[in-house]
């Protein structure tokens, strides 16, 4: 058993967490595929590992992915390998986390990020257990046990097309639904109090002096739109500058940014170089004369490209919604009037997914 995974922080008492515990161990002994669905930070990844080291492949290999972080081409090849000569800089053979995971288990996360191409591959190997490496002929088997993660909804997305409806069906012979910490109230300060004395150890402190009736109170109240992870980083952070030498924690510092000299404008990259919208005037006055008509306005100066101008307006206004709805999508999308996957669809046009 890997040693990440005997120091895992699925801790906890509340009723929704036992529930998903208790489902786990149900379905572990299976070789069958999983999805595992939650928010960012709630824990997807250990929860795959623990589904792993809870089967009858304990002792084989678990390999993971993170399908959002790569290429559709990249993806393929990391997936399924390739041959030497099949791109250029393809010296030699290389075997893909398929090959890789022989035996074991292969953890997928941010699958809804996958191409057409990637799923259709992928559903192959989950029906017939066989694939052939990029630029190859040669068929490959594999028993891989699949554990597959999103944070967003799959039958949704296939319903518009988005996702392969037949794929989610294969992957889906059983979907664990991981509660967001805000559900897990009770767990709150195990979990604090278990991130403070793992960090206190780090800074070689003698003990963990314990968090005050303040610092509680925040820890409580906050919504850690994060998690569990948001919930890491603010206490150990919050243990590093203010439980030096076994202090109690009075104060918890949510937002590390925050400071009167924090800088209020922002440089863009010349890519995501966005125009600010400029304000338009009630009623513009129209000056007619020389059989040609000229808008008089004090903000714009006419010609102008409309289209540019409509997507620079429509990106500002989707990055404030975004920044007024703490760049969670679901109240993002309420704030405009918008579905769920009527934002996700205009997020992804401007490339904005990553900011949010």
């Amino acid at each position: 058993m890997s040693k990440q995974y005997q120091q895992d922080n699925l801790i906890g008492q509340s009723n929704a967490l036992l529930e998903v515990l208790e489902h786990v161990s149900k379905v572990a002994p299976l070789s069958k595929p999983v999805l595992i669905i939650g928010e960012r930070g709630t824990g997807k990844e250990l929860i795959a590992e623990r589904l792993h080291y809870l089967s009858a492949r304990w002792d084989q290999s678990f390999i993971k992915l993170n399908c959002s972080s790569l290429s559709e081409n990249l993806l393929e090849s990391e997936l399924f390998g390739h041959e030497s000569g099949a791109f250029t800089g393809a010296k030699g053979k290389h075997e893909g986390r398929f090959e890789r995971a022989d035996g074991g288990t292969l953890f997928l996360d941010e699958l809804a990020n996958t191409s057409g191409l990637i799923q259709e591959k992928l559903l192959r190997v989950i029906e017939y257990g066989e694939f052939e490496r990029v630029g190859g002929s040669k068929t490959v088997q594999s028993d891989v046990r699949l554990i597959c993660a999103a944070n967003e909804d799959l039958p949704a997305l296939a319903e518009t097309g988005e996702f392969r409806a037949d794929l989610l069906d294969r992957l889906a012979f059983d979907v664990i639904t991981l509660p967001p910490l805000r559900s897990r109230t009770e767990d709150i300060m195990p979990l604090a109090e278990h991130f403070a004395i793992s960090m206190a150890r780090q800074l070689g402190l003698e003990y963990f002096g314990g968090f005050g009736a303040i610092a509680i109170e925040q820890l409580m109240m906050h919504d850690w739109p994060g998690n569990i992870r948001e919930l890491k980083n603010v206490v150990e952070r919050s243990v590093y500058r203010e439980g030096s030498e076994g202090q109690e924690i009075d104060h918890i510092i949510l937002d590390p940014f925050a400071s009167p000299y924090r800088p209020l404008s922002r440089i863009k990259t010349r890519e995501r170089q966005v125009r600010p919208v400029e304000p338009v005037m009630d009623k513009p006055e129209l000056d007619v004369g020389k059989n040609e008509t000229t808008i008089v306005q004090n903000s714009l100066e006419f010609p102008i490209n409309f289209k540019e101008y409509t997507e620079n307006a429509e990106v500002t206004l989707l990055q404030r919604a975004l920044a007024e709805g703490q760049y969670n999508q679901k109240k993002t999308a309420d704030l405009l009037g918008l579905s769920y996957h009527q934002l996700r669809g205009i997020l992804k046009k401007y490339n904005l997914l990553d900011k949010s």
